[in-house]
């Protein structure tokens, strides 16, 4: 027998999906995520990029802050605890073009559902040294909105990577607590930012643009974290140190959505593309997305728990109005 609601992905969309569902007696499945070495390596084991994360001061409800496992903890108990079942393993296909919807996971089982919810994230792209790998979450972070008004970052020089809008942006956001940004980019002018964001971070007296470079090591220590990054020179090669304690990549975000290409409408950076504004439906009747993995734009755990709730409201409805209980 088919299941009414199958929730793929475990950050704060989906746990959030999974308790309205469950309280609404749709006796949901999470697939949470396989922990496997390649998950790890890509920030998508169970739990979402949160469980990754240290201490969280901005999700409402928690005035001292909370650590980020422990939050993801909280919601994935809230939502057993009203019936949610959960499986350990990743959605690798998926059959639209019949009804119910069928699912394959990577231990080959097949499931079939009336309706599904897509909350498999986004994943901040990095730079891919293994000095970077060490330092994360000790220094390195690719969220400044996340980890920006950290106790460590106040007061100090920090170093923002990328060339876009999001390195404008967050660079902008972090010269509210920094006591200087250093903007490093391989190129010597922000030209992939819209003029608009380009002219407010560069105008900033407190940004300071390193141009045509690249970071070559964070370096650091076990004792103090990320101490500071070693900068290459790509005109003439030549390389110096930057002293920082906290390095923000801003080069992107990579949604999980390898396993949709071709069944669902993605956008040209492969994000879910929702059809209507302010819900979550997608390209296929009773597929619906939440979180990152759908929203370029805010990629905070608070938006993407709030689309959690509207996926499972839109699936309970689609479901009542198509008759099935």
């Amino acid at each position: 027998m088919a299941e009414k609601v199958v929730i793929i992905g475990s950050g704060p969309a989906g746990w959030t999906a999974a308790i309205y569902a469950a309280r609404a007696n749709l006796s949901p499945i999470v697939y949470e995520g396989a922990i496997s070495e390649e998950n790890r390596l890509r920030g998508t084991l169970p739990l979402g990029q949160l469980n990754l994360t240290t201490e969280v001061e901005n999700f409402p409800g928690f005035p001292q802050g909370i650590m980020g496992p422990e939050l993801m903890m909280h919601m994935r108990q809230q939502a057993e605890r009203y019936g949610t079942r959960i499986v350990t393993e990743d959605i690798v296909d998926v059959d639209f073009s019949q009804r119910p919807f069928k699912l394959k996971d990577g231990a080959g089982q097949t499931i079939e559902t009336h309706t599904i919810i897509i909350s498999t994230g986004a994943s901040a792209n990095y730079l891919g040294l293994d000095s970077e790998e060490k330092y994360k979450n000790r220094g390195v972070s690719a969220c400044a909105v996340c980890d920006g008004a950290l106790p460590r970052f106040r007061n100090k020089p920090l170093i923002v990577v990328g060339g876009g809008d999001s390195a404008a942006e967050e660079g902008t956001y972090l010269t509210k607590f920094a006591s200087s940004v250093h903007l490093v980019h391989r190129r010597d002018t922000l030209s992939k930012a819209s003029p608009i964001m380009a002219d407010r971070i560069l105008s900033n007296p407190k940004v300071k643009p390193v141009w045509n470079s690249v970071v070559e090591e964070v370096v650091g220590d076990e004792e103090r974290g990320m101490t500071g990054v070693r900068i290459k020179n790509l005109k003439d090669g030549k390389t110096h140190e930057i002293e920082a304690p906290g390095m923000f990549l801003a080069i992107g975000h990579t949604p999980n959505t390898k396993f949709l290409k071709g069944k669902l409408e993605l956008d040209e950076k492969g994000f879910i593309v929702l059809k209507e504004p302010h819900r979550t439906i997608t390209s296929v009747e009773g597929v619906y997305a939440a979180g990152d993995v759908a929203d370029p734009i805010y990629k905070q755990a608070i938006t993407a728990a709030g689309m959690g709730c509207k996926a499972a409201l839109d699936a309970e409805r689609w479901l009542a109005a198509k008759g099935v209980h």
